[in-house]
């Protein structure tokens, strides 16, 4: 299986050159230490920030400097600094390419729940549904399974909505999948993962074809 840094490291495989990118908070964030060579890409933080580089190391870490999920990170030449009503600007009129969040649930209409779990002290939804409603492009970085063994990919979310038909790839700890209109479509397996493995832990349409190559680092 895929550990949380192999998962992010998958998705930068994504990114292309002039992409203007969001990384949500936890998985999604790791993306900023893979950004393939070559590739001109631009991280925008939500908070305020573009031009967002990789995490810093020890003697790089500034305590004001931080991503939207609290996590020190460091600029690039050139990176801007503005306010939050910037910021959403930004993101409602469109001018992200892509956006890269984990999710609680997706089920296999693209559909996504990553804001809430009743009964649970939450702050509030925070920039999700704006991002889900206006990105151009969605991955979701997430474990397949919770805790417990359930499966988080379904044909019905359990847990508030954030956002409806809007989620395209979902990369795993067991595998890469496009979502269309058939359902999950399985495209790519971790390492050691079997074809049988994601069937067991997907509740949602799964939909294989062919044979199914292994992730490429």
């Amino acid at each position: 299986m895929l550990t949380k840094e192999q998962i992010a490291q998958r998705i930068a495989q994504e990114l292309q050159d002039g992409y203007y990118v969001n990384l949500g908070i936890g998985i999604p964030t790791l993306v900023a230490n893979y950004v393939p060579t070559g590739i001109n890409v631009t991280l925008q933080s939500e908070n305020g920030l573009l031009g967002m580089g990789p995490f810093p190391t020890e003697d790089e870490i500034d305590a004001d400097l931080i991503n939207a999920g609290k996590q020190t990170v460091t600029t690039l030449a050139g990176s801007v600094f503005f306010d939050s009503a910037t910021s959403f600007a930004m993101i409602r009129s469109g001018r992200v390419d892509l956006t890269v969040l984990g999710a609680m649930e997706v089920n296999d209409k693209g559909d996504i729940a990553n804001w809430k779990i009743p009964g649970k002290m939450v702050k509030g939804m925070g920039g999700a549904m704006d991002l889900v409603a206006s990105a151009q492009n969605i991955i979701v970085a997430m474990q397949h399974t919770n805790r417990s063994g359930d499966s988080k990919l379904l044909s019905s979310l359990s847990l508030p909505v954030t956002g409806l038909g809007c989620v395209k790839k979902i990369v795993t700890n067991l595998c890469v999948i496009d979502i269309t209109s058939r359902g999950f479509e399985l495209k790519e397996l971790a390492p050691g993962v079997s074809v049988e493995d994601v069937q067991n832990a997907t509740e949602g349409k799964l939909v294989v074809e062919g044979v199914i190559p292994e992730i490429q680092f």
